[in-house]
């Protein structure tokens, strides 16, 4: 790997992209760029050979699944910062970089007093990367304390503040997985915290926690730390397992199909959504076809959570994509749902 300088701008040649991935899957980076400010984006843009070349964005690498080496220009965020912004008498308002973990945020935010976060801790990836895939766990999705955010265009070099109703936020999904994907930089996200601070308790995980240590009542760091318990229980850490976390989506199924399903299924896991609808846990099904546990290659599904896929040691990304797709036809094949990876194929 050979680094260069470009007016403070950080360039490496020949990268290797395995300890920029969760699932630690061996790629190689031929030009990797280090964005630790606007500036950095701009440099890039207009740069005439930089600006020209086609891009690929990373992150915390936790949401993406290599299966090829790299030929884009690799813009790796390492955008830093942790602040509050405003305090206001309904909500407090912090910004992040767009390079900082997630995680880190959640746990600065309650050093600060400042709960709202704490059903979100342990997610894995970066803030940049969080209103990309909507984010969301326990109860509480990223679209629940979005303020707004700044994007550098990748063909002018302009800064662009977004505000929720530009983002399009869906069920792991938003605009940057649509219409501006590959076409902007997240650099800095800010988020709303409301004034007063209520839990959000209504998940199954967390009333069993609040019925076994006999708190109805628990504050924020509480909530935050039976969190951490309850992910570190079901989920590997990518450090020692390599993996993205949860790897499909929940499929939402209208009210007729779900009681097709029950009527065939009578103990299949599924929950009610606002708008009528029911959300199937993919977990569930993917056990029920008897996956959990299973191997292809070097890839495997976690023995305690069908919903994971795990990196058996030396893993790649073809391995990872042949696994998934035989999950997605064994579900498909008994419960005729089509089964859809919550990570990027690349």
């Amino acid at each position: 790997m050979k680094k260069a300088e470009n007016s403070a701008m950080q360039i490496e040649t020949g990268v290797s992209l395995k300890p920029y991935n969760t699932f630690g899957l061996p790629a190689l980076a031929g030009r990797l760029v280090r964005i630790t400010s606007e500036a950095d984006v701009r440099r890039v843009v207009d740069s005439p050979d930089m600006g020209r070349a086609p891009k690929f964005i990373l992150g915390g690498g936790s949401n993406v699944i290599l299966t090829r080496d790299m030929p884009e220009l690799v813009l790796k965020i390492e955008v830093p910062g942790l602040k509050v912004l405003e305090d206001g008498p309904e909500a407090v308002v912090v910004e992040a970089g767009a390079g900082e973990r997630w995680h880190d945020l959640v746990a600065w935010s309650l050093d600060q007093g400042l709960g709202g976060l704490e059903n979100m801790a342990l997610i894995p990836g970066t803030v940049g990367a969080a209103p990309v895939q909507n984010i969301g766990a326990y109860g509480l999705e990223l679209k629940d304390r979005f303020h707004s955010l700044d994007t550098v265009d990748l063909t002018t070099g302009r800064t662009v503040t977004l505000y929720p109703d530009q983002c399009h936020f869906a069920y792991r999904d938003s605009v940057f997985k649509q219409a501006l994907a590959g076409k902007s930089v997240i650099t800095r996200v800010r988020l709303r915290l409301p004034k007063p601070w209520q839990p959000m308790l209504s998940y199954l995980d967390l009333e069993r926690k609040m019925a076994e240590t006999g708190n109805a009542s628990p504050d924020a760091r509480t909530i935050f730390n039976w969190v951490c318990e309850i992910r570190r229980a079901k989920l590997p850490d990518p450090a020692i397992i390599g993996n993205v976390g949860s790897f499909f989506k929940n499929p939402v199924v209208s009210p007729e199909q779900c009681k097709d399903i029950i009527a065939r299924d009578p103990h299949i896991v599924h929950y009610p959504m606002p708008d009528g609808s029911f959300k199937l846990a993919a977990g569930w099904m993917i056990d029920a076809c008897g996956w959990k546990g299973k191997t292809i290659g070097h890839a495997g599904v976690y023995e305690k959570q069908a919903l994971v896929l795990v990196n058996r040691g030396e893993a790649v990304g073809s391995e990872v994509q042949t696994l998934a797709r035989a999950i997605q036809e064994s579900v498909y094949g008994r419960f005729g749902i089509r089964l859809e990876p919550e990570p990027v194929m690349v």
